[in-house]
């Protein structure tokens, strides 16, 4: 079937969804369970190298977690909000609010270990 054919496609599971400006209050604000947004743009390499990382850990909290991410060339609301100035960015927002937040790229391990005292 294609698009618009009145049938959901399923979401890509190679990629993270995409929240923006919009949608970020009920996407990730209002989750009730944790969200991890990364803040990324289309040119930023050091986004593109931890965009496995993520993945990795999107799948392996899957139903626990959630990941996502948030073009920031496109939003700009969102970002200035919440003091993201570099990037990639990678914030864990729980209950509504910002709770860990890193800043650049990282190894698996450093994102796993910040972000998993908030998994159950």
């Amino acid at each position: 079937m294609l698009p618009g054919d009145g049938v959901r496609l399923k979401p890509d599971p190679t990629h993270m969804d995409e929240v923006t400006d919009a949608t970020f209050a009920d996407d990730v604000l209002a989750s009730e369970i944790p969200v991890v947004v990364d803040f990324w743009a289309p040119w930023c390499k050091p986004c593109e190298a931890i965009e496995p990382h993520l993945q990795a850990l999107a799948d392996e909290w899957a139903g626990r977690a959630r990941f996502v991410r948030l073009n920031i060339d496109e939003n700009l609301a969102v970002p200035g909000r919440y003091s993201v100035l570099s990037i990639p960015t990678v914030i864990l927002f729980a209950d509504g609010e910002p709770r860990e937040t890193i800043l650049g790229a990282h190894a698996r391990a450093r994102y796993e270990g910040t972000f998993s005292p908030f998994v159950d």
